[in-house]
């Protein structure tokens, strides 16, 4: 009975993400519902205990990430950066290579910090003049968007700014570059093996006779009508720097921070008397998360400095909008990551954890868990919270007994986030959807063809890790 009880509240939560309902309302009362089950006594406490300590942790870790990632995006977009990008990939690569313009542009900007969400928004309007003047099926488009900004540059890449990325470092005290090898590895496995795929499904859509504006992808749908490029687009160099500054940024500061703060900090009432305890800070676990915030507001910087006269006008209106959506995409993590810590603390729950030590490697027992967690979820890092608030522990006992470093664990639960959360209910799916004006029925096997790449290549790392030992 116990099993059943935390079995009925994810699939109640995930029924609810599917639905349309927001996750920041139906996480608690899925939590709660089935304490309320188990001991109705415990609601309250586990409330106040548990759900929300957990929840605002969350949000006291993550919340600048998310705040500083969204504005960063939408300055990118505002500025007419991201346009430039665009422009200059279908210039350089042609036209004739439509998959590997978009795949590249939307890598390009969510590896540089740009927001999923956003890319979605900036590239859409170029990829639908793109394969209109290719005469590709529209409804191909959908895989193209999702292989380059849902996949191997939102959580495989080392030193990608994601969250996804961000979230393991404070679990295992890594940081964002972890097991860099086997991240470059999975990350061009999986670019090869999807650019495989969307060429293939479009050579096949086109051997068919099928084009841009066939019934099989009405172009009455479109909601955003192509946009050709706009006069006096900033260069594409320029275009470029606020990205690489972050990528760059987040490196150096990664290999610096340590040095300048050691294992710890100490705030005393020395330096500020108005405290009445010394606070200390455990500088290992926040390497990553102070690396990536330090990189973003130095790429925000450098696209105010060089874009102002551009973002000027827009830009109050512009950053109102990016913080909405922070707050929006933070508290729905958080949320999910309370939920996680409660059913944690289940009894039923205990026999999910034994079902999952029945796989006895501990790479793919981490695997297993984080990507099931995520597509019941549909969401990646919702998914990854909530196995990691309530089997990080295992996770690393089971690594060091193995004497796995905890580098590969990060690598793996990472890419394992990212692996079957987009299935049909998955947020940023049914936004992609929703922005190309197509369906599920149309589009959504090329985003699963995608969806089962990605998870492959979680289980491809994990045997190349064991047969040569790389990180």
């Amino acid at each position: 009975m116990s099993f059943l009880i935390v079995l009925a509240a994810l699939v109640f939560l995930m029924l609810a993400a599917y639905r349309g309902y927001s996750v920041i309302l139906f996480a608690p009362i899925a939590a709660l519902g089935a304490v309320l089950l188990t001991d109705p006594g415990a609601v309250a406490p586990v409330f106040s205990g548990i759900f929300m300590d957990k929840m605002v942790g969350f949000v006291k870790l993550y919340f600048p990430v998310f705040l500083l990632g969204a504005v960063f995006g939408k300055l990118i977009e505002l500025s007419g950066f991201s346009e430039s990008i665009v422009v200059a990939a279908i210039k350089y690569i042609g036209r004739t290579r439509a998959n590997a313009v978009i795949v590249l542009v939307c890598a390009l900007l969510t590896y540089g910090g740009v927001s999923l969400f956003v890319v979605v928004f900036a590239v859409y309007p170029f990829a639908a003049e793109l394969y209109r003047q290719s005469n590709i099926p529209k409804r191909l488009m959908p895989g193209a968007i999702a292989l380059g900004a849902f996949s191997f540059t939102m959580d495989t890449l080392p030193g990608t700014p994601q969250i996804q990325n961000i979230i393991p470092t404070t679990f295992f005290k890594t940081t964002g570059w972890a097991a860099p090898w086997l991240g470059v590895i999975g990350s061009i496995a999986t670019l090869a093996a999807g650019l495989a795929f969307l060429e293939w499904r479009r050579r096949s859509a086109m051997a068919k006779g099928e084009g841009y504006d066939s019934a099989a992808a009405p172009a009455a749908a479109d909601p955003a009508p192509s946009a050709p490029a706009r006069a006096g687009l900033p260069h594409p160099l320029l275009s470029l720097a606020p990205l690489v500054l972050v990528g760059v940024a987040n490196f150096t500061l990664t290999k610096l921070i340590p040095g300048w703060y050691g294992d710890s900090y100490a705030l005393t009432a020395d330096a500020l008397p108005g405290l009445h305890a010394t606070v200390t800070v455990p500088i290992k676990s926040v390497i990553g998360i102070w690396a990536v915030e330090g990189a973003l507001l130095l790429g925000i910087l450098l696209t105010v400095a060089t874009a102002f006269g551009r973002i000027r006008l827009t830009f109050a209106d512009g950053t109102k909008a990016a913080v909405g959506g922070a707050l929006l995409a933070a508290m729905n993590t958080a949320s999910e990551y309370g939920f996680g810590g409660v059913i944690a603390a289940l009894p039923g729950f205990l026999s999910v954890s034994e079902a999952l030590r029945s796989v006895p490697n501990p790479l793919v027992n981490a695997a297993v868990s984080v990507t099931s967690l995520a597509g019941i979820t549909g969401s990646a890092s919702g998914g990854m919270s909530i196995a990691l608030a309530a089997m990080s522990d295992q996770f690393i006992r089971a690594a060091e007994a193995a004497q796995i470093p905890l580098e590969v664990m990060h690598r793996v639960v990472a890419m394992a986030s990212g692996g079957m959360d987009t299935l049909p209910h998955n947020g940023a799916v049914i936004t992609l959807l929703a922005v190309t004006g197509l369906t599920h029925r149309q589009s959504y096997r090329d985003i699963f063809g995608i969806t089962i790449i990605k998870t492959l290549a979680v289980f491809f790392v994990i045997a190349v890790y064991y047969l040569t030992g790389l990180v």
